[in-house]
Parts: structure tokens; C-alpha cells; sequence
């Protein structure tokens, strides 16, 4: 019997077995590494540059993008890495460190989208008040507690996992998670993991419950305006968040809710990666996509770094 003592390092099952498949999965992967990064960063350096961009909504946004860039990178590389080195081998600090990142990444990910509805909540339901509320110095200690709190809970998951004892070093997954980790663990000490876990779910399940009160009140507000232009325009700030607060929860439900498997299984290594990867690429679309404001601070943007590429280009258009 293996012991974390002797255990210097895990075999991530799940990879392809042919050279062929592994070379699929190093360019799919890469694609959609190389988007969700373009993306965020397009959205941070739009929002950073342009000062019409600066209020609470665009603030948290650009937290959102730090946020996705972070979760998407813990565990993309290191899955492309190991597809080109024909290896399923993560060390023992390495497997920790993804669990780490991973749950601070994820977390900080739900507490701010909590915050954003609270943002938008405020800013239709009581629109007087809203400059006083969302102030600079209220967004940056929302901001700040949100990474704050991500950490002490990614901490407390980390000090109960350094205790555990493993009995095998095969976990059938892609990446190292938490579910699998307690599989083949053969430590009475999991009990302290699975009571964080049943705490934090307990958590998450208030806090979409105050995320939906928040929108019920958004929606009966919105239903009240009086000009088609006012309800459009607040639904078209608010629908795109809860597009993605939905697409959170359905993703993290499947991940995290479907029973371990006695072996790899491609559903199984699917969503777990989609819960992953996919967030990352589809928020900037959700986004960015039908709003005017930002669009408009992108073009901006272009035309000030690159007039002359602009200029040549409408030209060749005319001819």
C-alpha cells in the first residue's frame, strides 16, 4: 500500500493512447487556450485604456477576465505538456498546486459574480443611490474580498489535503481535482475534506439564492419601466451576466455532483474540461457581444494605436 510519504508523483489517466489523438488534443487545446487568452486580455487592455470604461460594471469585469485567465491556465498547459511529452506523470506538489490555484481561481469566479448581481441590482433597483453605493472605495474592497476570501477558502481545502494518505497514484482524470483525490485516498483525514466540501456547497447554495432574489427584484423593476428603450437597454446589461452565472452553475453541477468513476471515462474528462475551459472563452463573447459601450472603446482603441493600418484598409474597401 502506496502513503503520500512514499507517493512522489500521480498518473493523470484519460490521455489518448495513440500519437494521432494526442496531436488532436494538443491543437484543440491550444486553440482554445490561444482564444480564451486573446479574448481576456483584449477585454482588460479595452477597459484599462479607455476611461468611459471606468465604473463598478467594467471594473469587475476586468477581475473576471483575471479570473479566467488564471483557471484556464492552471490546467490547459500542463494537459497539452504531457499530451507532447507522451506522459500522464504530475508530481506530488505539482497535483497540489493545481488544486490549489484551481479552487481560488474558481472560487473567487463565484463570489464575484455574486457581486456583479449585487452591482446590477443596485444600479436598476436604486439608480439614486448608486454612485454613493458603488463608490471606487466600495468596488475595491468588494474586489478585494472577494480574492481574499477565494484564498482562506483554497487554503483551508489545501491544509486538509496535505494530511491525507493515498493508496494509488492513478487518478482518472486529466487534472488533478479534489473528487478523484478523495477516491484514492485510504486516510480517515478525508472526512475534514468532505465537511469543507459539504460547507462551501452548503455556501454556494445561499448564495445563488440571494443571486436570485437579487434578479427577481432586478426583473420586477425592469417589467415596471415605461419606454421599450429602458427595458432593452437593462435587460441588455443584466441578461449577459445571468447567461453566465447560469452557465457557471450548470457547468460546476455537472463537475462536481456526478459520482467518480472506477475508470477514465471521456464523459466524465468532457465536462470536467468543459467546466474548465469553456467559461474562460464564451464570458468575453457573452460580454462583449452586443455591448455597444464596449465595442465602440474597442474600435477606439484600434484606431488610436494603429491609424494608418485603418486608414489603408477603408481604401482598399472603396476600390
Amino acid at each position: 500500500m502506496e502513503n503520500k510519504s512514499r507517493i512522489s508523483e500521480f498518473l493523470l489517466h484519460g490521455y489518448p493512447d495513440t500519437e494521432e489523438l494526442r496531436i488532436v488534443h494538443v491543437i484543440v487545446f491550444l486553440i482554445i487556450y490561444l482564444v480564451a487568452l486573446i479574448e481576456n486580455l483584449i477585454i482588460i487592455t479595452v477597459i484599462v485604456y479607455s476611461h468611459q470604461l471606468h465604473s463598478p460594471m467594467y471594473f469587475f469585469l476586468v477581475n473576471l477576465s483575471l479570473q479566467d485567465l488564471g483557471s484556464i491556465s492552471v490546467t490547459v498547459p500542463k494537459s497539452m505538456l504531457n499530451s507532447l511529452m507522451n506522459t500522464e506523470a504530475i508530481s506530488y506538489s505539482g497535483c497540489l498546486c493545481q488544486v490549489f490555484f484551481l479552487i481560488f481561481f474558481v472560487m473567487s469566479h463565484f463570489f464575484l459574480l455574486g457581486v456583479m448581481a449585487y452591482d446590477r441590482y443596485v444600479a436598476i433597483c436604486k439608480p439614486l443611490h448608486y454612485e454613493m453605493i458603488m463608490n471606487k472605495k466600495a468596488c475595491i474592497q468588494m474586489a478585494t474580498s472577494i480574492w481574499i476570501s477565494a484564498l482562506f477558502y483554497s487554503m483551508l481545502h489545501m491544509g486538509n489535503l496535505v494530511t491525507l494518505e493515498f493508496c494509488s497514484r492513478i487518478i482518472n482524470q486529466l487534472y488533478c481535482e479534489i473528487p478523484q483525490l478523495l477516491k484514492i485516498s485510504c486516510s480517515k483525514f478525508y472526512v475534514a475534506v468532505e465537511r469543507a466540501l459539504i460547507f462551501g456547497s452548503s455556501l454556494g447554495f445561499l448564495y445563488y439564492i440571494i443571486i436570485a432574489f437579487s434578479y427577481i427584484q432586478i426583473f420586477r423593476t425592469v417589467l415596471r419601466i415605461p419606454s421599450t428603450h429602458g427595458k432593452q437597454k437593462a435587460f441588455s446589461t443584466c441578461l449577459p451576466h445571468l447567461i453566465v452565472i447560469c452557465l457557471f452553475m450548470i457547468n460546476g453541477s455537472f463537475a462536481y455532483l456526478q459520482p467518480t468513476s472506477s475508470s477514465p471515462s471521456i464523459s466524465n474528462t468532457f465536462v470536467s474540461f468543459f467546466y474548465c475551459m469553456m467559461p474562460p472563452v464564451m464570458n468575453p463573447l457573452i460580454y462583449s457581444m452586443r455591448n455597444k459601450e464596449f465595442k465602440m472603446a474597442f474600435w477606439k482603441l484600434i484606431l488610436h494605436f494603429f491609424p494608418h493600418t485603418l486608414q489603408r484598409y477603408s481604401q482598399l474597401c472603396i476600390f
